[in-house]
C-alpha cells in the first residue's frame, strides 16, 4: 500500500521539464497496430520526434475510450498487463504485448491527490487496452517509459470530465 508520504514523494521525483504537449490520438482499426499503413507510420514519426525536437516523457498518462466504469479508476499496478479488448482479428494481433512499467506510486498520488471527482486506484483488474498500447507501441517500442491508464466514467456529464482535466493539468512538469 503506498502512504500519502510515498504518493507525494513520487511526484516531487518528477523532474522539472518544458512544458509537454497534450495529444489526442485515435487509433482507428486495431489493425493499425500491425499494419504497414499512415497511420502506425505517423505514430512512429510523432515518438521519434521525443527525444529529438521533444523531451522524452517521464510518464505518460493515457485516458482510453476503451475503458468505461462508473467513477473514475486509474490504473496502480507495477506491471500491468496488455488487454486485447476485440475480437475477429488475426492472431498476430492478440500476440501484441506491450510490457510498459506502471507508476504505482503516481497512480497513488493522482487519486489521493484529485478529490472531486474522486478517482479510485485500480491496482489488479485492468491494464493497458487498445486505445493504449496499439498507438504507445509504435510511437515507443522499447516500453521503457511508464504508462498509467485513466478510466472514462460513462456516468458522469461532459463537464464534470473538463473539471477532472484541469485538477490533472498540475501533472504537466
Amino acid at each position: 500500500m503506498t502512504t500519502q508520504a510515498d504518493a507525494s514523494a513520487a511526484l516531487q521525483a518528477l523532474q522539472p521539464s518544458p512544458r509537454m504537449p497534450v495529444l489526442f490520438l485515435g487509433h482507428g482499426s486495431p489493425m493499425n497496430a500491425i499494419g504497414d499503413n499512415a497511420y502506425r507510420r505517423s505514430w512512429q514519426a510523432l515518438g521519434a520526434e521525443f527525444g529529438a525536437r521533444l523531451p522524452r516523457p517521464q510518464l505518460i498518462l493515457c485516458i482510453s475510450a476503451h475503458w468505461l466504469t462508473q467513477g473514475w479508476h486509474i490504473t496502480g499496478m507495477a506491471r500491468p498487463r496488455t488487454i486485447h479488448d476485440f475480437g475477429g482479428f488475426p492472431q498476430e494481433l492478440f500476440d501484441q504485448q506491450y510490457p510498459a512499467p506502471g507508476a504505482p506510486a503516481v497512480a497513488a498520488a493522482i487519486s489521493q491527490g484529485i478529490q472531486q471527482p474522486k478517482v479510485a486506484l485500480d491496482d489488479h483488474d485492468w491494464g493497458y487496452d487498445h486505445g493504449t498500447w496499439s498507438v504507445l507501441k509504435p510511437m515507443f517500442p522499447k516500453a521503457d517509459i511508464p504508462v498509467l491508464q485513466l478510466s472514462i466514467d460513462y456516468s458522469r456529464p461532459p463537464a464534470e470530465h473538463f473539471l477532472l482535466g484541469q485538477q490533472l493539468r498540475s501533472l504537466r512538469v
